[in-house]
C-alpha cells in the first residue's frame, strides 16, 4: 500500500506510445518506499474479473489517485469503467455512510488522438476537452474527491519522441513533489439525497 495510487488502463499497451511510456517511467523510478503503487488494470484483470475488496484496499491507503489512460470515445476505457462501476460501490465510495474516499486528491494523466485543437466549438469535435471531463468531476464530486488539474497530451498517435518524453518527466516531477503543487483546499463530498439510490439496485 503506497501514498501515490496510479491505476493505469490501456487495453493494447503493446502498442501504446504514451500510456506505455508513462507506466514504464513509473515503474523504474527508484521512488521512497510506500510512495507508490502502481496498478495494471489490464494485466491484473485480463478476465475483467475484478478484485474489490483488493482494490478498495489500494484505494483506502492512498492519498492521491491516478487514473492513466487513453481517452477512448470521450471517456475512459472499458476496464476502467468497469473497475469505477465495481469498486466505487455505494455505501463504501458514496450514499450514506460512504465515505472512504472523502479528502482525497484525484489526478488524471490522460491522452486522446485528437489535436488539441479539435476540441473546441470551431474543432472537429465540437466542445472543449474540459466538457468531456464532467463525467470525472462529478464522480469526484459524489465521493469527495479533490479532482486536481489534469495533465494531458493531445495528438498521441503523431506526438514525437521529445514532445512524449516531455509529458513523461512533467509527470513525474509532480509525483515527485506532491503534494506540494496542489494546495491545502479539500473537497467537500456531495451528499446524495435520502432515497435517491437504493442498496440494492435490481436491472
Amino acid at each position: 500500500m503506497a501514498e501515490i495510487l496510479c491505476l493505469c488502463a490501456h487495453p493494447d499497451r503493446a502498442h501504446s506510445r504514451v500510456s506505455a511510456r508513462l507506466m514504464d517511467a513509473l515503474a523504474s523510478t527508484p521512488f521512497p518506499p510506500g510512495k507508490l503503487e502502481l496498478r495494471d488494470l489490464y494485466r491484473l484483470y485480463p478476465d475483467y474479473a475484478i478484485d474489490i475488496e483488493a482494490e478498495q484496499q489500494a484505494l483506502a491507503q492512498a492519498r492521491l489517485v491516478i487514473w492513466l489512460h487513453p481517452i477512448h470515445w470521450y471517456g475512459m476505457p472499458a476496464l476502467m469503467k468497469l473497475w469505477l462501476d465495481d469498486v466505487f460501490s455505494y455505501g463504501w465510495a458514496y450514499g450514506p455512510g460512504g465515505h472512504a474516499l472523502q479528502g482525497k486528491d484525484l489526478w488524471l494523466l490522460l491522452s486522446t488522438g485528437g489535436a488539441e485543437n479539435a476540441y473546441s466549438p470551431q474543432g472537429h469535435h465540437r466542445h472543449a476537452f474540459q466538457d468531456f471531463l464532467l463525467p470525472y468531476e462529478q464522480t469526484a464530486r459524489l465521493c469527495g474527491l479533490r479532482l486536481l488539474p489534469p495533465q494531458v497530451l493531445h495528438g498521441a498517435h503523431r506526438a514525437d519522441d521529445e514532445a512524449i518524453a516531455q509529458h513523461v518527466r512533467d509527470a513525474l516531477q509532480h509525483l515527485l513533489n506532491y503534494p506540494h503543487w496542489c494546495g491545502s483546499q479539500r473537497a467537500e463530498q456531495e451528499e446524495l439525497p435520502a432515497g435517491e439510490r437504493p442498496v440494492e439496485v435490481q436491472a
